[in-house]
């Protein structure tokens, strides 16, 4: 008896149940040769754009900085156009203070026109608003209907009064609510009864109060209204006598208002005085040269090389700022051959030290403020003052579309540009990912198979190590051929 193997069997279970049998192990990439497919990819893929993304993330580094760079500079030049109206106009920065000696009978403040010198000032009386008063009546009870015609300054208003508003309340609220009536109303309660009393809005003689009742059931002639009238402020400058129909007077000394306050003691008068406001002219200069050394030092420091780091500024020979700040420097040298002694910045004790930066001698300064006012506005404002050709200067580089801005838009556009390199480059390097990933997987797929194969064919030649193992021969692959008997 001799026995046969089907040779369909033999030669198709290599081709046929390896593949099936590897497809159904491989459930995760690297299974089958054993190797970390994603991490052999990502690395692959770095290096792969490495070089690209290295120069784009560098380029937008330096975009960054100069964007912020620029912005920096930009907000010193901001401080700096600030400080500069006050000195701009010689009228602003040469102004005066108003003082009264007596600040109990008046206040006075100052104007462009106003000019040094002092005066006497006497308060005999304040403008007053005209009062009129009713009688004493009930609070609750009903005055009477009609209508009470009120006239101030020539002007009059009609006030109806009917059962809807007859009270001294109801009248108070009907006044209060006509338009321009001139006078303002209320009710006043005391132990005698209330009283409606009405006071004018504007003070001065021209403004008296004239109240007349008429029609109705004629109860309204019981408020039998008492008038106080009203007066002009008198006052004298000098000795000369003056009248005002207001307390606040703008036209008795040029560039001076007075505002009075009470009646001076009898021939008691008050001195006021005009002078050169030297205060506020130092602290404009102050405000002034500081913003100009932050300027300068923002410059120097965006520019500039710092040796003991060995780290240059964003802006490092930066053509744009060092022109500014050769024009600046230019402006700030200018000399004038003017009057009052007050020629230049250093005439006010402004000079340049070392290192660049403005320092200020305040004795110096205040000694020509007190003596030079006018010279000093002279040179810092007008036409063709420091103060406005600085703000000249400064206006061309950060107006809208100015030098500042035109440089922006460019680095905007180039932060734009490198955007969208690296938005291409992460597409091309997710292609080249998923390429190699594909690839790998396909050589982890035929590895597996290979294996499967190894195994195969260990099994079959040889035999007794795989039923040491356990494993019955007619459970390898080769157990599901055909077997024949003869005899």
């Amino acid at each position: 008896m001799s026995s046969v193997v089907s040779p369909s069997s033999s030669s198709s279970t290599p081709s046929s149940s390896a593949p099936s049998s590897a497809s159904a192990l491989i459930t995760s990439t690297g299974i089958g040769s054993g190797l970390d497919i994603s991490a052999i990819v990502s690395s692959l893929t770095t290096a792969f754009g490495a070089a690209q993304t290295t120069q784009l993330t560098n380029q937008q580094n330096t975009l960054d900085s100069e964007v912020s760079a620029y912005g920096t500079f930009t907000a010193a030049l901001d401080t700096l156009k600030l400080s500069l109206p006050a000195l701009e106009d010689p009228s602003q920065l040469a102004g005066f203070a108003a003082t009264v000696a007596d600040k109990n009978i008046a206040s006075a403040t100052t104007s462009s026109d106003a000019v040094a010198g002092t005066y006497s000032l006497q308060v005999n009386n304040l403008a007053t608003a005209a009062t009129a008063t009713s009688a004493a009546l009930s609070s609750t009870a009903a005055v009477g209907t009609g209508t009470l015609t009120i006239s101030v300054g020539g002007s009059s208003t009609a006030i109806t009064v009917d059962t809807t508003n007859d009270t001294l309340a109801g009248i108070a609220a009907a006044i209060n609510s006509a338009p321009n009536a001139g006078v303002s109303a209320s009710v006043i309660t005391t132990t005698g009864g209330s009283r409606l009393v009405l006071t004018g809005t504007n003070s001065g003689a021209a403004n008296q109060i004239t109240v007349t009742p008429s029609g109705g059931d004629g109860g309204l002639a019981a408020l039998a209204l008492t008038t106080v009238p009203a007066q002009d402020a008198s006052y004298s400058i000098n000795g000369f006598a003056a009248t005002s129909a207001s307390n606040v007077v703008s036209n008795a000394i040029s560039g001076v208002t007075l505002n009075l306050l009470q009646p001076s003691a009898a021939s008691t008068p008050t001195t006021l005085t005009i002078s050169p406001d030297t205060s506020s002219a130092q602290k404009s200069i102050d405000s002034f040269v500081t913003a100009v050394n932050g300027v300068l030092s923002s410059i120097q420091t965006l520019t500039g090389y710092n040796a003991s780091t060995q780290t240059a500024g964003p802006l490092n020979g930066n053509a744009t700022l060092e022109a500014f700040q050769n024009q600046l420097q230019v402006i700030l040298g200018k000399f004038t051959s003017g009057s009052g002694g007050v020629n230049s910045l250093t005439d006010l004790g402004i000079t340049a030290g070392t290192d660049g930066s403005y320092s200020t001698d305040d004795t110096k300064l205040g000694n020509a403020l007190s003596a030079s006012l006018a010279s000093i506005g002279n040179l810092l404002g007008g036409t063709n003052g420091i103060a406005t050709q600085i703000d000249n200067l400064v206006d061309g580089y950060t107006k809208p579309g100015g030098l500042l801005d035109t440089i922006n838009q460019g680095l905007q556009t180039g932060l734009s540009n490198v955007s969208t390199q690296q938005a291409a480059l992460a597409a091309q390097l997710a292609a080249y990912s998923a390429r190699l990933t594909a690839e790998y997987n396909a050589m982890d797929t035929a590895v597996a198979l290979l294996k499967q194969t190894q195994t195969y064919l260990n099994a079959e030649f040889n035999p007794s190590a795989n039923a040491a193992s356990g494993t019955s021969q007619s459970n390898t692959s080769l157990g599901s051929g055909t077997l024949g008997t003869s005899g």
